[in-house]
This record gives C-alpha cells, structure tokens and sequence, in this order.
C-alpha cells in the first residue's frame, strides 16, 4: 500500500504522521522532505520522474509520497494510478483553494488550469476567455510569462503558500511581465470588470451554450451588415471554438461570430475598421457577457501585432487579408464571400499556403408571413463560404 500525503506547509495531521512513521521509504520534492518528519531509517527518494520509486516498491511494504496540497488535484494520484498501484490518499487544502482563501475570494465560478511542463498558449488563450482563472505554474510558464501574453488583467501571485515566508502580491499583468517570481506559484487571472457575485450552481466553465447561431436580432448591427445566423452555424461548425482556442474575427462587423466563439469559450480578438462598429462589438460581447478583445484598425496593418489564432473567421478584407490569414498557424481559416468574383482567388489563397480546401454556396429562404394569416419563402442574399484546413 502507499499513502500518499498532502503537505501545505503546516502541521500534518495524525493519519499522516502515522503513515509516515512506519514508512520505510518517503519519496517526494526536496522541499516536502525536508519539512516533513520522516523516520532517520526510511529510504528517501527526491522525486523528479517516477523511475525512481517504481523501481524501488519491491522491496518496501511501507511507501509514502508527499505531494503539495490535494495530490489528486493535478497531483501524482492520476500517474500512481495509471501505473496500476492502490494507494491511500490523505490529502490537504490544494493550493488554489488556498490562494482564493487568502484574499477572501469565492472560487466555485473559477476556472482551473495548469501549465506546468505544458504549452503556454492554450493556457493565455483560457485567460484571456474567462475573468477568473487559477493557474499551477511551472517554471518557464508563470506569471512572469503570462503576463507578457496577455491584455489588461489583475494578477494575485500566491508564492511559497503554506510556508512561514509565504507572499502574495497582486499587481498588472503589465507590472507582472517585469517582475520575478518564486517557482512554483500559484496565479490568480482576474478580470475585475466582468467578475460577478451571482451564486451559480455548477463549478468552472458552464459547458457549450444552449443555443448557438443566434437570431440577428440578439445582436446589436448596423443596416443588416451581420453575419446570418445559417452562415455562423456552420462557421462555428468549422471554427471549431473551444477552451484553450484563440479565434480571430476579422472585418468583425457586429462582431457577431467572434461573440459566438466567446461562448464556446474560446478566447476572441476581434479586428474591424471602424470606429463605431467596434463599439457595438464590445457592447454585444457584454450583453452576452463574454469578452472579445477589439482592435480598432485596417486588418492588413494589424494581423502581425496579434497573438497567433487557432482558427480564422474572415468576414471582411482584400486579398492581402486573406493571404496573411491563410499564412498564420491557424488550423482552419474560415472565409465568406458575397461576390463571385473573389471565391476562385481565396480558393488560390488558401491553396498556395498548403492547406486543404473545401466550401459552399449557401443559400437559404426563411419563412416569412403575408396578410391573410399566408406565408412565403423570402430568399436571402446567397454566400460563399469557404474553409482552409491546414494539412
């Protein structure tokens, strides 16, 4: 049987100090065995990779690993299990909890990520979606680097928790990208403008919404310029948007797909020209109480100043605009098209830049009502619509 003990820094409770009294090998980080009081005569092992211990539980009966806060919580459980080992678990608060209780913060509406020996992106790309995200840092992707990644946010980096010089500072993302932070640390990305003190009733992300390719008429547009609601179904279908995901809404209009893609979620920056149109974006994205990133500019001088996007929605721009999408590391570039004239040019654009191409030509009639209690097909303007995937 091995324990495995949660460590927070303070006193371990009597099932621990048990456990790890009659233990006759104690693997765990440097740091956890030095605090801990582990018997003179047990083996230690400083975990790094787990070829140590394995190797060694043949010859112990008594084995305990001490791990930070609730080791089931992006612990060692997951990888003891997967090794097919039965194990006993003693665990303490975890560290995110921890850190939410320092500054007195509910965290049932949180969203938790980890980037520890992960990629950075997905993990700014959740940041920048949600407006309370508790981040397990590792070294190389902490503060110190989400704060270079991401837009204006409050940062409450929770270091050395537990310990007598435990630190917690809360400071900019800004301010954070210059600073220097002990590892691990816990980080708290909070966008104080869009928190809120409803009481839900499920933790974390709420799942996909109930409904998608809204009406027109939830959205706030200018003379009908807005994305049809049979457009942005398959557009999403395509998108693809997700937790994790960056989608660029390019030429956004109303703003209305890159809105959609928010509820999936995904993390949006939305590109788009004028002035006055990207306020009804960011008037749309907070009636649906998501955030979208605007960039007020002409989409061919500011794509090379973007985070890179995992999906592309061009719903305005020349052919220099759809050139520069195609060549991003975007797995789909999406591409709408009203005149026929442009669709054997994306198709060339989209090609040249190795990525698999497909589309359609939609066109649909909606149901629309005449006197008499009668009512008619009233056919909408046709589009094209057209997806690169990269090969």
């Amino acid at each position: 049987m091995i324990t495995v003990i949660g460590f927070d820094g303070g006193p371990l409770p009597e099932p621990a100090r048990a456990a790890l009294a009659s233990a006759t090998l104690v693997a765990g980080g440097r740091r956890h065995l030095d605090a801990a009081e582990v018997p003179h005569a047990a083996e230690r092992i400083v975990l790094g990779a787990l070829d140590a211990l394995y190797a060694a539980l043949p010859s112990h009966e008594n084995v305990c690993v001490i791990a930070s806060g609730d080791p089931g919580f992006f612990g060692i459980v997951r990888q003891l299990r997967e090794y097919g080992l039965e194990i006993n678990v003693l665990p303490a608060p975890s560290s995110v909890a921890t850190a939410f209780a320092a500054i007195g913060l509910s965290w049932d509406d949180a969203i938790v990520v980890s980037a520890h020996g992960r990629e950075l992106r997905p993990v700014a790309n959740v940041c920048r979606a949600f407006p309370k995200v508790a981040v397990l840092t590792g070294p190389g992707a902490g503060a110190r680097e989400l704060g270079a990644e991401l837009p204006d946010r409050t940062f409450v980096v929770a270091q050395r928790l537990g310990h007598p010089d435990q630190r917690i500072e809360t400071l900019s993302s800004h301010a954070a990208a210059h600073a220097e932070f002990a590892d691990p640390h816990v980080l708290l990305c909070l966008d104080e403008s869009r928190l809120t003190s409803e009481r839900g009733w499920i933790a974390g992300f709420g799942g996909v919404p109930g409904t998608w390719a809204l009406p027109e008429s939830d959205f706030a547009h200018r003379a009908s310029m807005i994305t049809k609601s049979e457009v942005r179904a398959l557009a999403l279908s395509r998108l693809a948007p997700r937790p994790g995901r960056l989608v660029w809404d390019i030429g956004a209009g109303s703003g209305s797909v890159g809105v959609e893609c928010a509820r999936f979620g995904a993390a949006v920056v939305a590109v788009e020209r004028d002035a006055e149109s990207c306020d009804r974006i960011r008037a749309n994205a907070a009636t649906h109480g998501v955030a979208v990133e605007v960039v007020t500019a002409d989409a061919a001088l500011a794509l090379d100043r973007l985070p890179q996007p995992d999906a592309v929605f061009v719903g305005g721009g020349g052919v220099d605009v759809i050139a520069a999408c195609a060549a991003t590391r975007a797995a789909t570039v999406v591409v709408a098209l009203a005149a026929i004239e442009r669709v054997p040019e994306a198709i060339s654009l989209l090609t040249k830049s190795d990525r698999a191409v497909d589309g359609v030509l939609l066109q649909s009639s909606r149901l629309s009502a005449l006197p008499g209690d009668a009512h008619r097909f009233a056919a909408a303007n046709p589009v094209f619509l057209l997806w690169g995937e990269r090969r």
